[in-house]
């Protein structure tokens, strides 16, 4: 079990710090000497990515859910 968590915090890790770099460099999107964009532009932008990270914590919430309910035949 011990080397699952292990896992587990070794990847979120990396795979977290990777997003947050992708995510600084989205927000060099926003220097309108070298960017042309509109409003609508940014809403589906941000759109996009607040609609993943839903879905993607909601997979976390159900699996915590299910793991908490557990199985008994009697």
């Amino acid at each position: 079990m011990r080397d699952k968590q292990q896992k587990f915090v070794e990847i979120a890790e990396k795979r977290v710090n990777r997003l947050l770099k992708e995510i600084r460099l989205i927000g060099n999107l926003s220097n309108r000497n070298n960017y042309s964009y509109e409003a609508d532009d940014i809403s589906k932008i941000f759109g996009a990515i607040e609609s993943d990270l839903r879905t993607t914590r909601k997979r976390f919430e159900v699996a915590l859910a299910s793991a908490d309910k557990g199985f008994k035949l009697r």
